[in-house]
C-alpha cells in the first residue's frame, strides 16, 4: 500500500513538473475591449494557442519555458513577452495598428503597374533569392498594401492580416504576423520584423514527404540553427570555421558560457563564420547573446551579413525540426 501511495505521488509530482500552464486575458490597450481569436505562440514553432470568445487563454509552455511567448491578433501590434510569470494569469495589451498610408486608387494602369513592381520586390525580400524562393507563394497578396503616396527611397510594407505563406519545397504552411517591413531602395538593404507560427502541409503523400524531407536536409545545412547546435554540442570544427576581428579561430570556451543550463555567445570582437563555400558575418548589437540547444537564439543580440544574412522565410525551419 505504501509503495502504491509513493508511485500515485511521484506520478503527481512529475506531472506537475513536466506541464507548466500559462493562462491570461487579451485586452484593447486603448479599449480595454477583450480580443477573441488571438494568436498565443512561440516563435516560428507549431506550438500556439488561441483566445477564445472572452479573449481568455491557456497554453502549455513545459518545452519552451526559456522562450519569449508572442501574442498576435489581426488589426494589432505583436507583443513579445519575456521573463514572464506563470503563477498568475496574464493580462496582455495589443496596440492596434493605424496606418497613414495615404492611399489612392489603383484602377489606374501605372498604379497597378507600380503595385506588381512592389510586390515582386516584396517576395524576393521576403523570401530571400535562393531555390526554396521559387516554391514559396503569398496566398492572401490582397490584404498587403504599400506607400504610395512617394517614390521616395524607403518602400514600406503593412499588413493588417497575417501574410499566409505556401512553402511547396519545405513543406510547410506559415502564419507570419508583419509588424514592420522597410526596403531602402539607394541602399539596398532591407528591415522586417514580425513573427510566424508553422504548420506542416496537409495531403503530403509519401514520396513528396520524402521530398520534403531532401529540402529540409539541404536547407537546415549552413543556416543559423545549424550553426546555434552546432555551439551547443562543442562540434564547431565539423564544418563551421569561426574568425574574430584579429583573425585568430577562437576556442569554443572562450565564445560560449552555459549558466544553469542556459547559453551565451559572446565575443569581444564581431565574428566571421565559414561553411564550405558560405561565409558570414556575426554583427554583435549587444552581448551575451541567449540560445539555446534547438538552434533558438535572441534576434535582437545579433545583425547577420553575409550567407546566413541572406537566408529568409523561404528557408527558415520550424525550431521543431530534427536533422537525421
Amino acid at each position: 500500500m505504501k509503495k502504491i501511495i509513493l508511485f500515485i505521488l511521484y506520478l503527481s509530482i512529475h506531472s506537475v513538473v513536466s506541464c507548466q500552464i500559462i493562462s491570461g486575458t487579451i485586452l484593447d490597450a486603448k479599449t480595454q475591449c477583450k480580443i477573441s481569436s488571438a494568436s498565443v505562440y512561440f516563435n516560428a514553432t507549431y506550438v500556439g494557442t488561441r483566445s477564445d470568445n472572452a479573449g481568455n487563454f491557456k497554453l502549455d509552455i513545459s518545452k519552451n519555458s526559456m522562450r519569449p511567448l508572442t501574442i498576435s491578433a489581426v488589426g494589432y501590434y505583436s507583443v513579445t513577452l519575456v521573463n514572464f510569470q506563470i503563477t498568475r494569469p496574464l493580462t496582455v495589451l495589443l496596440t492596434p495598428k493605424i496606418y497613414d498610408l495615404h492611399e489612392v486608387s489603383i484602377k489606374a494602369k501605372s498604379l497597378k503597374s507600380k503595385r506588381k513592381q512592389n510586390m515582386n520586390l516584396f517576395r524576393e525580400e521576403f523570401f530571400g533569392t535562393g531555390t526554396n524562393a521559387h516554391y514559396c507563394s503569398i496566398l492572401n497578396e490582397k490584404d498587403i498594401s504599400f506607400n504610395y503616396e512617394s517614390d521616395g527611397d524607403t518602400l514600406k510594407v503593412f499588413a493588417q492580416k497575417p501574410i499566409i505563406v505556401d512553402n511547396d519545397a519545405l513543406g510547410y504552411r506559415l502564419t507570419y504576423y508583419l509588424d514592420k517591413f522597410e526596403y531602402y531602395r539607394n541602399a539596398r538593404s532591407t528591415f522586417f520584423m514580425g513573427n510566424m507560427i508553422f504548420e506542416d502541409k496537409v495531403g503530403a503523400d509519401s514520396i513528396q514527404k520524402q521530398h520534403y524531407d531532401k529540402i529540409r536536409k539541404q536547407t537546415y545545412l549552413g543556416s543559423k540553427m545549424h550553426f546555434f547546435r552546432t555551439l551547443c554540442g562543442d562540434t564547431l570544427k565539423t564544418r563551421f570555421i569561426i574568425q574574430n576581428g584579429f583573425g585568430d579561430e577562437p576556442k569554443f570556451k572562450s565564445l560560449v558560457s552555459c549558466i544553469n543550463n542556459e547559453y551565451y555567445l559572446n565575443s569581444p570582437t564581431n565574428l566571421r563564420v565559414d561553411y564550405d563555400r558560405d561565409r558570414s558575418l556575426i554583427l554583435f548589437m549587444k552581448k551575451p547573446v541567449y540560445f539555446d540547444k534547438t538552434g533558438y537564439f535572441d534576434p535582437s543580440g545579433i545583425n547577420w551579413k553575409g550567407s546566413m544574412g541572406d537566408q529568409r522565410i523561404a528557408n527558415w525551419l520550424p525550431y521543431e525540426y530534427v536533422f537525421e
